[in-house]
């Protein structure tokens, strides 16, 4: 299996959390515990070890080997423009919490005053 890393490196554990090996972050130690993981033909139990392009995982118990690419020039244009797609709807939902949290308070007031 191939993986195109976008970033300097990734850590093994967020690794094997994106492509489906482990659930979450909290499953990698009992994950190591139980499993030989290879880093470039070494065994590997440190779950921070970074990854770069070029690496090669493998878990021989699940006859699994990971290859990891560096994407091509259109690929990452496409990345970096979903991240900034991300980016983008991520701070009009903040801004959108802004403004009902806003609208809340003054809400709240206002009944407090014809309360009293």
């Amino acid at each position: 299996m191939d993986y195109k890393l976008f970033d300097d490196y990734i850590t093994l554990q967020a690794l094997l959390k994106e492509v489906g090996i482990i659930q979450s972050g909290g499953a990698i130690k009992a994950f190591l515990a139980e499993n030989q993981v290879y880093f470039n033909d070494e065994l590997e139990n440190r779950r921070g070890k970074k990854i770069r392009v070029g690496d090669v995982i493998s878990i021989p118990a699940q006859e699994f080997t990971l290859t990891i690419l560096e994407p091509s020039l259109d690929e990452k244009q496409q990345h970096q423009e979903e991240q900034a797609e991300k980016t983008r709807v991520a701070n009009m939902v903040k801004e959108m919490n802004r403004n009902l949290k806003k609208t809340n308070i003054v809400s709240t007031k206002k009944i407090k005053n014809k309360q009293v």
